[in-house]
């Protein structure tokens, strides 16, 4: 386990104790998801906070000025915390581990739907409703298409992947004949 990992685990973890004591853990998770989003697909985010000649100080009040009144403070004072400190670089990797933190304190599991189309919220039901009694917790889907697939779909619950593709019925029946041919 990287120590990127690990550190970021230990700010998730603190982070989390926080939001259950203003009871916030859902609102903190959305908050970060955002954060996450923003700062990974920004180029011009990233090019900023990774600028060395830009003090830490101008970097926060810069982010200070975007983020204040868009965010919780909990999340904001992460923010400033991350930046003194030089970690703000973890942020993908905190917002990983507070998802896993808050998932398994409250029951729930995320799964990536992979399919060749966009999900109905009856179908994306389904898929929660079954995936939750298989792994014992409540499921929320995210649906992503896939135009590698030929049918079906793949369904990802944390490092399991459940694979009822087309694709990967016919790998798995090309592989069944070459051991028989064996």
């Amino acid at each position: 386990m990287s120590r990127e990992i690990v550190v970021a685990g230990r700010y998730a973890k603190a982070l989390y104790e926080t939001a259950v004591q203003e009871g916030r853990t859902e609102e903190v998770e959305q908050e970060l998801r955002a954060l996450a989003f923003a700062f990974n697909d920004d180029k011009d985010v990233q090019k900023f906070i990774s600028t060395p000649n830009i003090s830490e100080a101008a970097k926060w009040q810069v982010l200070e000025g975007v983020l204040d009144g868009k965010l919780s403070k909990l999340v904001v004072s992460l923010v400033k915390l991350l930046l003194e400190r030089g970690r703000i670089d973890i942020l993908p990797e905190l917002l990983n581990s507070y998802i896993k933190i808050t998932g398994d304190a409250l029951g729930l599991a995320d799964a990536t739907v992979y399919s060749t189309y966009l999900l109905s919220e009856e179908e994306k039901a389904t898929v929660a409703r079954e995936f939750g009694v298989l792994v014992n917790k409540k499921i929320r889907v995210l649906n992503v298409i896939d135009n590698d697939l030929l049918g079906g779909m793949k369904i990802r619950i944390g490092d399991t992947l459940y694979d009822g593709s087309l694709a990967g019925k016919l790998e798995r029946l090309e592989k069944s004949f070459r051991r028989q041919a064996l």
